[in-house]
């Protein structure tokens, strides 16, 4: 996990299921301004592949991520 990214949302999306965490997140950019970071926790491990599809469609960078016990998180730079 990139160390020092200062966020602005944190998003928490634990024990929803696919596509929630998607959905929700795609709200919650529109939220923040370009180049902003939010952080998303999930436990759903779905959203490790969908998080990459969310990157790829959206041009969003995740510019990290990793796996505590349960809970995967993410951060996420607005880009456009």
């Amino acid at each position: 996990m990139e160390s020092g990214v200062k966020t602005v949302q944190t998003l928490d999306c634990k024990g929803l299921l696919c596509p929630l965490p998607i959905i929700k997140l795609s709200k919650a950019v529109k939220g923040v301004r370009i180049g902003e970071v939010i952080e998303m926790l999930a436990t759903d491990p779905g959203s490790v592949p969908d998080m990459a599809a969310f990157q790829n469609q959206t041009g969003h960078e995740i510019v990290g991520s990793d796996k505590q016990g349960e809970v995967y998180r993410f951060l996420i730079r607005r880009t456009k």
